[in-house]
C-alpha cells in the first residue's frame, strides 16, 4: 500500500486524458499527480478524502481534484465484500496541456486563476454540474478537433467560480515522496475498515509504530487534522448514509462507533451544523 506518485497514461499524442473507470471498486489508496482532474462518479458511492476534506460522494458528484492534491475515492465496504459497480468518468489536464503558451494568450489568460485557484479542490453543483456532466458524457465519444472543442468548453465553465464549492484550502501540495505513505496509506485503510468499533490512539499510534504524541504530530502535519476529527468525520458520513434508511437513530450512533447518543449527537451537530433528525428531514428521500 505504499504511497507514490501516480502516472497518468497519457498517449504522447494526446493534449489531455480522458478516462473511463469501469470496475467493482475505485482507486482506493491516498496518491497524487501533477495534472488537474474533473471527476464525475456515475456509479458508487463512499467518501472523498481530498487535502483536509472528508466527505462523501455519491453517484451523479462532481469534482474537480487540484494539481498535486493527495486525495481518494474511497469506496463503502460493501464494494470491498461483494460483486459491485463503480463507475466515473475523468478528465486529467494542466498547464502543459496545449502548451504553456496557450494559457498566456489574451483570449485564455483568465484560466491562470482556476489553475491557482483549483489546488484545494472543488465540488461542482447546480446547473454546472448538468452542463459538464453531459459534456463529459459527450467527450467519452468524441475524437479529433470535436474531442478537442469539449475540452475548451469545459475549460470555458470551470473558470467561472459560481457554483463552484472549495473541498479544501488552496495550499502549495508538497511532493507526496516527502510523505512516509506506506505508514498513512495504513491509518487510513485501517480506520474505514474498524470505525465501527472503540480506536483508542495507542492502538492506531503502535500501527504507525509511533508513541501516542509522536503520532498525533504526524497526522496532523499531513492532513491538517487531528486523527480523532479524521475519524469521526468517517463516522458521521456513515451515519449520513444510514440516516436515509428507515433505521432508529439510536442504532445509527452506536453503528457508527459511537459510544452514547449525547456525543453522537454532539459530534453530528459540530460537523452538519444540525441534529441527526434535521439532516434526515432534509437529505431522506
Amino acid at each position: 500500500m505504499k504511497v507514490v506518485p501516480f502516472q497518468i497514461p497519457k498517449n504522447t499524442e494526446e493534449a489531455f486524458k480522458v478516462q473511463v473507470d469501469d470496475m467493482p471498486h475505485l482507486y482506493n489508496h491516498l496518491h497524487q499527480h501533477p495534472e488537474i482532474q474533473l471527476t464525475m462518479i456515475k456509479e458508487s458511492h463512499g467518501t472523498l478524502i481530498a487535502g483536509d476534506y472528508v466527505g462523501p460522494f455519491h453517484a451523479g458528484d462532481l469534482f474537480v481534484i487540484g494539481s498535486n492534491q493527495p486525495h481518494v475515492f474511497r469506496n463503502d465496504e460493501k464494494f470491498f465484500k461483494k460483486k459491485s459497480k463503480a463507475v466515473a468518468i475523468t478528465v486529467f489536464f494542466d498547464e502543459a496541456t496545449l502548451g504553456e503558451k496557450f494559457w498566456q494568450l489574451h483570449e485564455t489568460k483568465s484560466m491562470q486563476q482556476f489553475f491557482i485557484n483549483s489546488a484545494g479542490g472543488f465540488q461542482i453543483v447546480g446547473k454546472k454540474k448538468k452542463l459538464l456532466t453531459e459534456k463529459l458524457f459527450n467527450i467519452t465519444d468524441a475524437e479529433g478537433i470535436e474531442k478537442l472543442i469539449i475540452f475548451l468548453e469545459i475549460i470555458k465553465q470551470l473558470n467561472s467560480k459560481k457554483e463552484m464549492q472549495p473541498l479544501s484550502k488552496p495550499i502549495i501540495q508538497r511532493n507526496i515522496k516527502t510523505f512516509d505513505g506506506n505508514r498513512l496509506n495504513k491509518i487510513i485503510e485501517f480506520t474505514f475498515r474498524e470505525f465501527q468499533r472503540v480506536i483508542t490512539l495507542d492502538e492506531v499510534a503502535a500501527l504507525a509504530n509511533l508513541t501516542p504524541e509522536a503520532f498525533c504530530k504526524y497526522f496532523k502535519t499531513r492532513t491538517r487534522k487531528t486523527y480523532i476529527s479524521f475519524l469521526n468525520e468517517i463516522r458521521i458520513n456513515h451515519a449520513c448514509r444510514l440516516l436515509t434508511e428507515e433505521k432508529a437513530i439510536t442504532d445509527i450512533c452506536y453503528d457508527s462507533g459511537f459510544t452514547n447518543l449525547s456525543n453522537f449527537n454532539r459530534i453530528f451537530r459540530k460537523i452538519k451544523n444540525m441534529a441527526p433528525g434535521e439532516w434526515r428531514k432534509i437529505n431522506a428521500n
